[in-house]
């Protein structure tokens, strides 16, 4: 019995000093049940995507989905973790409960604390996804600086290129209500070096990095057959999931292949080509992890991924519009939420229901979320029923 997804819920991405974990996880829950038109009763399981690792007290998070109501009370809810890829898992969790018969109703919801801790805090939780025997004190900046460094070696100082996707992405987010950062930069500001854009990892500068941010997002998934039932409907036409090995010295990095591994599996799954793609949200953790993912989802030829700019088709009016949210760049980065994320807003384009940032006649979205490195890997293809 396959999955539909019937109802999605977001929060505003952003710096939420007044809001709680458990606030931003009520929010979007009762958002998405509202838009299904279901009640806590009607929910069979609860799947939540939250990476937490210190950044805030509430570790075991699971159970405060059931402070929503009293009704949610016996129901199952299980946390899922796996670094940024953590929204994710708990959709694709939620999904495998339903196609196994384990559950009818679902409610996935993806959310994350980050301001309680400064820069410094939020950086070194995020450090714990990493393979410690060997990249202990190397922050994720440092890491994709390494990304960036190799590349750059190889084929060329991409910098511009990467300012310009950058650039873009917050150009994208000035038509997303739900975006952290509604304001558009320019190409210049992201190009130069300057005390409000400085080196923060070279060649990384800030503007090539995401954002930290507090947010949720909630999806409502049901079995298949009762999917008629409801107003709207999404299927999947593909989900993959893939892991690479965790050590970067172990892998190939400028080869991103645990990414290109899932878009090949996800394309066979789906039975399409990438022209068949009409928009891709991406994991845009940091300029250069677009850059790649272009030439891993088969855009451009390894080491080409600057004609994607060139040619302007990643662009809102090209031919394969990329990270029209914002993506993480600019409407933000609440770890455990981007997964969730970007299949609610998915959701709401192939639907026709994205508002502003709807691209005209969009059939086929396609999903990239990623954990750590290129490790944790998960593609998605949706179209509505």
């Amino acid at each position: 019995m396959h999955a539909r997804i019937v109802g999605w819920g977001h929060t505003k991405f952003g710096r939420h000093t007044d809001k709680s974990l458990e606030d931003l996880i009520r929010e979007a829950a009762v958002e998405a049940m509202e838009h299904a038109g279901i009640t806590p009763r009607d929910v069979d399981g609860i799947w939540l995507g939250n990476f937490n690792a210190g950044m805030v007290k509430d570790s075991f998070a699971s159970s405060l989905v059931l402070q929503i109501d009293d009704d949610f009370r016996f129901t199952p809810a299980t946390r899922l973790e796996n670094a940024c890829a953590s929204g994710s898992a708990a959709v694709y969790t939620a999904r495998n409960a339903i196609r196994a018969g384990d559950a009818r109703v679902a409610l996935v919801i993806g959310a994350e604390k980050m301001t309680e801790l400064d820069t410094k805090g939020v950086t070194e939780s995020l450090m714990q996804a990493a393979y410690h025997a060997e990249e202990a004190g190397i922050s994720f900046p440092q890491a994709f600086a390494r990304f960036a460094d190799s590349y750059f070696q190889k084929y060329g100082d991409q910098s511009e290129t990467l300012a310009h996707i950058a650039a873009k992405n917050h150009k994208n987010a000035t038509l997303n209500p739900l975006a952290q950062m509604q304001k558009d930069v320019g190409f210049e500001f992201c190009n130069t070096v300057s005390e409000k854009n400085p080196l923060v990892a070279p060649p990384l500068r800030l503007t090539d990095c995401s954002l930290i941010t507090d947010g949720a997002a909630a999806l409502v998934m049901v079995a298949e057959d009762m999917a008629a039932d409801f107003p709207r409907a999404v299927r999947f036409r593909a989900a993959q999931h893939v892991n690479d090995f965790l050590p970067m010295s172990k892998r190939d990095i400028l080869a991103f292949d645990g990414p290109a591994e899932v878009f090949r599996r996800a394309y066979a799954e789906a039975g399409v080509t990438l022209e068949d793609i009409d928009l891709a949200e991406v994991h845009d953790c940091f300029t250069i992890a677009e850059l790649l993912s272009y030439e891993a989802m088969g855009l451009v030829p390894r080491g080409q991924g600057a004609r994607a700019i060139a040619e302007g088709s990643v662009y809102r009016d090209g031919r394969l519009p990329i990270n029209l949210s914002g993506g993480l760049k600019a409407k933000g980065h609440p770890v455990g939420a981007t997964g969730v994320s970007m299949h609610a807003l998915m959701a709401a384009q192939v639907t026709g229901s994205a508002g502003g940032i709807q691209k005209d006649g969009a059939e086929l979205g396609m999903i990239f979320n990623m954990g750590g490195s290129g490790v944790a890997n998960y593609c998605s293809i949706l179209e509505a029923e």
